[in-house]
């Protein structure tokens, strides 16, 4: 009995009298979290290794990760070897990261990555973000790449917006942060993104933009640095002002809300203007690299590594150049309404000493001396003298100052009177206009025309009788090399800025002065001494006088077209011209300026500056002429207002007495 005591009707008892079998229970909630858990994981494991087998296969090769690799760069040098400028990728050496004020770095965490610092690469909850956003949007409006994809792109990878590249540069930045602390993260990106303008690296932009190293950047100038990093180009703070200036204002809210910098410290930057350079100090003449950039790679083909041009211009003379344009322009010039000016200078050779195609190259990179045509005005007149001279006139030959009709065109004096009997050289020197255009109908229009186009002028010619006036749209340029023949002896100039381009190694790709050929004469005698003596008149006692450099021998020309719309000086000494035009861009008239004043300004403040130091010979041919007396007749006829062409604007029509011209060229 007691061993069948104890034992209640219902455990152990089963049909069959056989062994009981354990209860099947269900799996607790933990159990399951747990078991599908390390499912999950499993295969996120396993997907996360197919994801890198997959696209680590043809990564590019990170061993060079401190190579620098860039699009070779130009360097630009005068004649004497002095840098001119750069044109290409601009690097400087590597800023340590410790040597920048604090907001510096912040700036860049604080507008592209806050999360830097918790992340392993890539952010998943800026993923998240920029997924619902793109997806709210319909299209792509944000971007989620961290400052270490960022890096990996710049570093290893093409721009180019595919899902292998996307890809990779998430396995890059994760290898990325194994590889590197996040210090050194942060300092290779700073060193190496690119920030507009040609300038890789803090610390290539802070002195491109600020002339200054990145170690003195301000809270400002820092915020603005970092705000390109949106956009190089659209937030360009010399390109795109107003926008960069709202991009910063959004850097330095998101610096505050950081606590990178005190609300105070957004204040003081906000009252602190940011100055921006347009150029960089070593970045001189741009119209002039301008003008030759083009054609170094016509002639040696796009650069495979670093080059050296060896330039014709002479940066102290240049300077003179750029000095003496601004000088009147903001002087005198902004009374007279003169906006833009051009000036050219050249040896007798053609090498172009100086170059300056515009009053401003940040406001306006359109170059006036090389593209601009406008037209001559009086300043053509020396091309009828020629043609006259070599037909067999003389300076001294009487002619006579009265009304004239050629056909049914009757040209006007600038002056209301007529002078009566005069020389050629008087009439040449007071630029009058009767003379000029009866003596280019004696001559013929068309011999006028290859007489310009033999000494240099390459535009097209019309052969109205009006051209005689300057109704001829020519450049700067142009005129310069043209008139380059009365100062050296009468031999062709073709004006020119490359001497010679060689690599950085010293082989030399192109030399100008391999195959020079022989010169050629384009102005014979007596023609060439005939026309330097009625050229320097126009300096002594002609419309020019303001032109003129003590102690120098001088000659040129004056032009003013119809309405004051262009006015002109071009002269010359010994192997040295200059061209110097004044007008306004959208041809509208200015207000009373003939070559007489603004241009004539101009030269003489250029040539007075640069003269002394070019050691110029005399003019070839003739003699040196004396002061005048001051009762001349160049002080009856003011070199002030002595000069008008009469011949209409290129925009508009003959006057209706006029026969017809042809179009201008272009």
């Amino acid at each position: 009995m007691a061993n069948g005591q104890g034992r209640g009707p219902g455990r152990g008892d089963r049909s069959g009298g056989g062994p009981s079998a354990p209860a099947r229970r269900g799996r607790s909630l933990l159990g399951a979290l747990v078991y599908w858990t390390l499912v999950v994981g499993v295969w996120a494991l396993i997907g996360i290794v197919a994801f890198f087998a997959v696209f680590a296969i043809d990564l590019p090769d990170t061993s060079k990760i401190f190579d620098v690799t860039r699009q070779p760069s130009i360097s630009y040098l005068d004649r004497s070897g002095s840098q001119v400028a750069v044109r290409g990728s601009q690097f400087s050496p590597p800023v340590d990261l410790d040597q920048l004020p604090p907001y510096v770095p912040a700036a860049f965490v604080s507008i592209e990555d806050q999360r830097f610092y918790h992340h392993f690469g890539f952010d998943v909850i800026g993923m998240a973000r920029a997924v619902f956003a793109d997806a709210r949007a319909g299209h792509t409006v944000q971007g989620a790449s961290t400052i270490t994809q960022q890096l990996a792109r710049n570093l290893f990878l093409t721009p180019d917006q595919t899902v292998r590249r996307k890809a990779q540069e998430l396995v890059l930045a994760v290898w990325l942060e194994t590889k590197f602390s996040k210090k050194q993260i942060l300092s290779l990106y700073l060193n190496r993104v690119y920030f507009g303008e040609g300038a890789y690296g803090i610390e290539a932009a802070s002195q491109r933009y600020f002339n200054k190293p990145a170690k003195e950047l301000t809270v400002g100038e820092a915020a603005l640095l970092a705000g390109l990093m949106k956009g190089p180009s659209r937030y360009s703070p010399v390109s795109a002002t107003d926008r960069a200036e709202r991009r910063a204002t959004i850097v330095l809210d998101k610096l505050v809300e950081t606590k990178a910098i005190t609300p105070a410290q957004r204040d003081q930057a906000f009252q602190q203007p940011v100055r921006v350079s347009v150029n960089m100090p070593n970045q001189n003449a741009q119209y002039f690299v301008d003008f030759i950039d083009q054609q170094v790679r016509d002639l040696v083909g796009q650069p495979q590594e670093d080059l050296v041009v060896e330039t014709t211009l002479d940066l102290p003379t240049q300077s003179n150049a750029e000095t003496a344009v601004h000088t009147v322009l903001d002087g005198s010039g902004k009374a007279r309404g003169v906006q833009q000016a051009a000036l050219v200078a050249l040896d007798g050779q053609g090498r172009i000493r100086a170059y300056v195609g515009g009053a401003d190259y940040g406001a306006s990179q359109y170059d006036r001396a090389s593209l601009a045509q406008r037209q001559a005005g009086s300043s053509f007149k020396p091309f009828v003298y020629l043609t006259a001279m070599e037909a067999g006139h003389t300076p001294q030959e009487m002619t006579v100052d009265e009304p004239v009709t050629i056909g049914n065109w009757t040209p006007h004096n600038f002056e209301p009177r007529f002078l009566g009997p005069i020389t050629l050289e008087t009439a040449l020197a007071q630029s009058i206009n009767t003379v000029a255009a009866r003596l280019a109908n004696q001559v013929g229009t068309a011999n006028v025309a290859r007489t310009a186009h033999r000494l240099g002028i390459t535009s097209s010619i019309q052969t109205a009788p009006s051209m005689a006036l300057g109704a001829v749209e020519v450049t700067p340029i142009e005129m310069a090399q043209a008139y380059s023949a009365f100062s050296n002896g009468g031999y062709l100039t073709r004006a020119y800025g490359i001497e010679r381009i060689r690599t950085a190694s010293g082989k030399v790709l192109y030399d100008h002065n391999l195959s020079p050929g022989p010169r050629v004469t384009v102005i014979g005698q007596p023609a060439l001494s005939e026309m330097t003596e009625m050229m320097r008149q126009v300096l002594v006692s002609g419309t020019g006088t303001r032109a003129a450099v003590s102690g120098f021998d001088l000659a040129g020309k004056t032009g003013t077209t119809s309405d004051f719309r262009d006015a002109w000086f071009i002269g010359f000494t010994g192997g040295f011209t200059a061209a110097v035009w004044t007008g306004r861009d959208d041809n509208t008239p200015m207000h009373g300026v003939t070559g007489g004043t603004a241009p004539a300004e101009i030269w003489h403040a250029f040539m007075a500056a640069s003269l002394p130091r070019l050691n110029v010979q005399p003019i070839p041919g003739g003699t040196v002429p004396a002061a005048p007396a001051r009762d001349t007749i160049g002080d009856l006829i003011s070199g002030a207002v002595g000069d008008e062409s009469g011949a209409p604007p290129p925009s508009s029509p003959p006057p209706a007495a006029a026969p017809p011209a042809a179009p201008p060229p272009g």
